[in-house]
């Protein structure tokens, strides 16, 4: 039986040992870069086709890797083969065996977290401290969708005692997962999604982002040396509009895991929801969309670290994360108090090359995010007043300033719409409860925080601000596995408390077998 899970550490300050083997991780994911990365469909690796090209996002120039590209028919037959291995072999092995493969391969994670940690910074621009946060969040999906399959596959599930009959419940495998991981979590969320559904019994047809395949070929190599079958995962890097939706619309597939943009979840929700020929069962959909996270600040808070934390949840990762604070609402004078210390923590920010472990703020991800992200703030200057930013950054690669617009209405569209970038737009407010009036105004309900010494004000705020991740007095990213399970309200998709006890419950579905007592 494993240990209690505890939460993997997260690296913040980087000793002569760690940084010796950050750097070699550095010449790992070099060395591989004329490698072309393949397929998995069937039980077989395909090295041939068309290929996607990876790139440095904060040096353009520098090629990654690649890997193989599928195809509609590639696609199609990778959802076949995965229904075959599901039908035939996976859904019948032992949960106990399954729940050690995760364990191997977090221990693996570990082995090679700086090789791990080097592809998140080059391939997605992230900081050194932001890709360790990835990698640890990966290790704890293994260490605990590991126990918690123990918990609902092995152990037997408490049920009413009833008299003359002896009662079992049992979770069991749905089928052929699709899984679709976002580019910002290259790793994290898709480690997440893909050993949920492994290790409750269902076989995964993974679909990578295209921006970001090469972490996710590393971490299919680990799985097969964790000791994962040939067949039971199946990796198909390619388009959303052909491969991801061949892999949804499939009649075989049983449940869709999706992370991304509003949009692409609207439309996989819609997809889900007709039923295909031959399609014996309504799909599931799991749904992690968009967010327009706001803190809100009380008067007579701790102006000081509201800041601090209000800098570090809107610029982290350059913004793009879906809990990102990407708009802070200020009740009375702490507007005055704060965004003064908020502009000049951002004016500290140093923005250039992540490789560089001084650099604490890298590229967005490619040149369609830095036009999109540019075209929002051109919006800002006519929405609001320029405190900082507002402009690109080195050249060479995808790089914007951190960028801040004061005096900002709630009918505003940076207020409104998410940018998912470094822009962070600032409201005033008379009262609490007008803020809380603003915060729920949007259609998105992922993540918030509260700065307040105000018990009554806490209180309101727990009942009535909408959000499936609330935060009082710090920050509001970072959520932990374990300890605070993840997932949002309205279009921010269909709260899945990932990283929670509830998570693997969508992975699976209740069967209760009743015997007659005849003795």
């Amino acid at each position: 039986m494993p240990t209690p899970f505890q939460n993997e550490p997260i690296t913040t300050t980087w000793n002569d040992d760690r940084r010796k083997s950050m750097h070699a991780g550095f010449v790992k994911v070099r060395e591989r870069a004329q490698e072309i990365r393949p397929l998995r469909v069937g039980k077989d690796k395909d090295h041939d086709g068309a290929t996607i090209e990876s790139h440095n996002p904060g040096n353009t120039k520098e090629l990654l890797g690649r890997v193989i590209k599928a195809n509609k028919d590639i696609a199609a037959r990778a959802v076949e083969s995965a229904y075959d291995v599901y039908n035939n072999y996976w859904r019948k092995t032992d949960p106990g065996m399954r729940a050690r493969i995760l364990l191997r391969a977090a221990g693996l994670l570990r082995k090679y977290r700086d090789e791990f940690n080097a592809y998140l910074v080059l391939e997605a621009g992230k900081s050194w401290t932001e890709a360790d946060g990835d990698t640890a969040e990966a290790i704890d999906f293994c260490e605990f969708y590991a126990r918690e399959c123990v918990r609902l596959q092995v152990d037997r599930q408490p049920l009413t005692d009833v008299a003359g009959e002896d009662n079992s419940l049992y979770y069991i495998p749905l089928g052929v997962a699709a899984v679709i991981p976002p580019w910002n979590f290259p790793l994290a969320i898709l480690v997440g999604m893909t050993t949920a559904a492994l290790v409750t019994g269902n076989t995964v047809v993974l679909k990578p982002a295209s921006v970001t395949p090469l972490v996710a070929a590393r971490f299919v190599e680990v799985l097969e040396e964790a000791g994962l079958p040939a067949g039971v995962l199946q990796f198909v890097p390619g388009g959303g509009s052909d491969v991801g939706n061949t892999i949804v619309e499939h009649p075989m597939t049983r449940i869709v895991a999706f992370t991304g943009s509003k949009g692409v979840g609207l439309g996989i929700q819609e997809r889900c929801g007709k039923v295909a020929p031959g399609q014996k069962w309504l799909k599931r959909a799991v749904l992690e969309m968009g967010g327009k996270d706001a803190m809100l600040i009380d008067e007579g808070s701790d102006y000081e670290d509201a800041a601090t934390a209000i800098v570090s949840a809107a610029f982290g990762f350059q913004g793009q994360k879906c809990s990102a604070c990407s708009r802070a609402i200020f009740v009375g004078e702490s507007y005055d108090k704060v965004v003064p210390l908020i502009v000049e923590k951002t004016r500290a920010i140093k923005l250039g090359s992540v490789e560089d472990p001084a650099i604490n703020m890298g590229p967005v991800i490619d040149a369609a995010a830095q036009k999109s992200i540019m075209q929002y703030i051109a919006v800002g200057m006519k929405e609001g007043k320029l405190l900082a930013g507002g402009k690109t950054g080195p050249e060479g690669g995808y790089f914007v300033q951190p960028t801040i617009f004061g005096e900002v209405r709630p009918d505003a569209r940076i207020h409104c719409e998410e940018i998912f970038g470094p822009v962070l737009a600032l409201l005033r407010v008379k009262s609490f409860q007008e803020g809380l009036d603003v915060v729920n105004s949007s259609e998105y309900g992922l993540t918030g925080a509260v700065y307040s010494r105000n018990s009554e004000h806490l209180e309101l705020a727990r009942r009535d601000f909408h959000a499936g991740n609330l935060y009082f007095n710090r920050k509001c990213t970072g959520a932990l596995v374990g300890g605070q399970p993840f997932g949002g309200f309205n279009m921010s998709g269909t709260d899945s408390k990932a990283g929670g006890r509830d998570y693997l419950l969508l992975f699976t579905q209740a069967k209760v077998v009743s015997e007659k007592v005849r003795w």
